[in-house]
């Protein structure tokens, strides 16, 4: 009885001690599964999978091809993304025997270092890259390669695998380079997002980034990267629809490098703007910046300056091109004074003496490229007179005052103040300030200063805002506001629309505009400074300008900024055009005249660039007899604006004999 006593109690023994120790095992279990479950499943995930980032697309920029009317839009992009892929490896996946093929089969492949793949493949890690933005032809081969060698050394496929990635891509080349600008190779190591260089790249980076995707891949040799899982799939960039036209900006492009060789010129930049929307049809500038190369120019000091808009980041003092806007700040006064049930001050037909140039505070007398004893608005506007826009100015100032005159320049023509162009790095230009001093201690406004503002020199203007202003005149005194884009669309979503017309704003009244472009239409025709600007067969409106750019505080006799803007037709406008070119070469054409002025260099840029876009546009001749002598069609008597032209040159000449 007793032995029997003393098994039971060792059975109970055991059976408590296995049971103590089983409860220890689930103990630990519990402790391993659950408490620590999500450390020993992360590791697990470690060794048997492996997770790539899966790409998105960055938005599109696409090209306006509603521009021409009657013709089907069809999208035609200036950049997109095409996919590339980049070859990674899993060093620790490779066994130590099979590397020397792998070295020697991609360095000879691939035309890769042998020293930099060897660094490389003796890594302790799970993912090297080897090379980035492989094609399609060279992933394939490189694959047909591996899995080969990959089963003859039983070595896991994914041990050398490809992640897709895309990459921008340019079906035009360098057109419009510095307007759009591209993305660095490498891409930001936190957000891993592209890196713009500049342009609608960076200004619009907000909408055009997307978001990277998660794909979950196995290690093994029985499964491909294919198989693997989305966890999270990409997100798209939104695309954006630019106002600018390929065609147009293909047409512009051409003139103005053909133009900036002839001419001699440092460079040179063009814009076409619709100047009753504000979009901007064609910005052209040479020389030309070819995104995918933009190492090479931001590696360079003397290239640098090429990525640059130009258009909107130079400011210049814009010279004679402001002269139509003199005349409307003076019938602005007449205007003004009338409602004050004053007098006018300001007579478009009066006989202004323009032979003595003294004007007060000035130290040598204003001058003008030819002498003229007498001139009226029509005639100072032709021969482009800086004597009659400063006297027209100087009784602005004495009825109105100078905070009168400021005030025009910038509330009313928008000089000085930003144009909201989309695009970074825009100069607002300085308008000068009464009452307020340089760092040099001399104050901005001096008595001599509105002189020099009647013939555009003493302010400083971009070229978008001289756009701006001219529009006025082209659309009848109304405000635009200049845009590159029309919409910006993600997931048929529409972000951004330009498209919809705003109710303008008048600033100047039509009254006062019809009269200007009465008299500026004297300017491209017989006795004008800007007859190189004539388009064949049609009526256009146009000034030219030559400024002396400065050189250490000194006006400089070689170095110019010369500019033509106008618009055509005359009467119902379907563009203005501006061409600048900088620092032409200064030279004597015989039988023209001097090659660094705006009515010689620039001029017959504008003419091409005009001529070519109105025919693509389909804009029938408005002038069917205003074509150069030698044409068939030709004929003095029947061009338009040719009988008042001859009647303001017999009556100039009876004033001037």
């Amino acid at each position: 009885m007793k032995r029997k006593s003393d098994d039971k109690k060792r059975v109970v023994g055991v059976a408590l001690a296995a049971v103590f120790l089983f409860s220890i095992l689930m103990a630990h279990f519990f402790y391993i599964q659950v408490v620590q479950g999500e450390y020993w499943s992360s590791r697990a995930r470690r060794q048997h999978y492996f997770s790539v980032r899966e790409p998105f697309i960055r938005g599109t920029f696409y090209s306006n091809s509603s521009i021409k009317k009657g013709h089907p839009e069809k999208p035609q992009r200036f950049v997109t993304d095409v996919q590339k892929f980049h070859l990674h490896i899993d060093p620790l996946s490779i066994p130590h025997e099979a590397r020397p093929g792998i070295v020697e089969f991609l360095s000879n492949d691939l035309e890769l270092s042998p020293i930099v793949i060897q660094e490389q493949i003796e890594k302790n890690s799970r993912n090297r890259l080897l090379k980035m933005w492989n094609e399609e032809e060279t992933k394939d081969r490189v694959l047909g390669w591996w899995r080969d060698y990959a089963r003859a050394h039983e070595i896991p496929r994914n041990a050398l695998f490809f992640v897709s990635d895309y990459r921008r891509s340019y079906p035009f080349g360098k057109m419009l380079g510095q307007v759009l600008h591209t993305v660095q190779n490498r891409r930001d190591e936190e957000t891993k997002q592209a890196m713009p260089t500049g342009g609608l790249e960076l200004s619009l980076n907000s909408y055009l980034q997307g978001k990277l995707g998660k794909r979950m891949l196995m290690r093994s040799p029985r499964h491909s990267m294919e198989l693997g899982e989305v966890l999270e799939p990409p997100e798209n960039g939104a695309d954006v629809y630019l106002t600018i036209n390929h065609y147009l900006q293909a047409i512009v492009e051409e003139e103005l490098a053909k133009g900036v060789i002839k001419s001699k010129a440092k460079g040179g930049w063009a814009v076409l703007m619709d100047p009753h929307s504000g979009e901007i049809l064609a910005l052209a500038q040479y020389p030309f910046f070819h995104p995918p190369n933009y190492k090479e120019y931001f590696n360079d000091p003397q290239k640098m300056g090429d990525t640059r808009v130009h258009a909107l980041s130079d400011l210049s003092e814009p010279g004679s091109v402001i002269k139509p806007f003199t005349l409307i700040t003076a019938l602005l006064a007449n205007e003004d004074l009338a409602k004050q049930g004053k007098a006018p001050i300001f007579d478009l037909d009066k006989k202004v003496p323009c032979h003595d140039g003294t004007l007060p505070g000035r130290r040598e007398p204003m001058k003008d490229v030819g002498n003229h004893k007498y001139l009226n608005m029509a005639m100072a506007m032709q021969k482009s007179s800086n004597i009659y826009m400063a006297k027209a100015i100087d009784q602005v100032m004495g009825a109105m005052g100078r905070e009168w005159y400021r005030d025009v320049l910038t509330e009313v023509f928008g000089f000085g103040r930003p144009t909201g162009l989309e695009l970074p790095a825009e100069s607002y230009g300085l308008v000068p300030q009464p009452g307020k001093y340089h760092p040099n201690g001399k104050a901005e406004w001096s008595v001599p200063t509105p002189y020099s503002l009647a013939i555009g020199y003493n302010l400083q203007v971009n070229s978008i805002q001289l756009m701006r202003a001219w529009s006025l005149i082209a659309n009848g005194g109304y405000e635009v506001h200049p845009t590159l884009i029309r919409k910006i669309v993600k997931d048929d979503h529409i972000l951004v629309d330009h498209i919809t017309p705003k109710q303008p704003k008048r600033l100047v009244s039509s009254k006062i505009i019809e009269q200007v472009r009465e008299v500026m239409r004297y300017g491209t025709l017989p006795g004008g400074t800007g007859t190189r600007a004539n388009i064949p067969g049609y009526t256009e409106v146009g000034k030219s300008g030559t400024a002396r750019k400065l050189v250490e505080g000194v006006y400089s006799s070689k170095k110019h900024t010369v500019t033509f803007i106008g618009f055509a037709p005359a009467e119902k406008p379907k563009f203005v055009l501006l061409v600048t070119l900088d620092e032409p070469g200064v030279f004597y054409i015989p039988g023209v005249g001097h090659n660094n002025h705006g009515g010689v260099c620039a001029a017959p840029i504008f003419r091409e660039i005009a001529k070519k876009t109105l025919e693509y546009l389909g804009v029938p001749p408005d002038d069917p007899f205003g074509y150069p002598k030698g044409d068939p069609r030709y004929d003095p008597d029947q061009a338009v604006w040719m009988k008042e032209t001859r009647l303001l040159i017999q009556k100039y000449d009876s004033w001037n004999k």
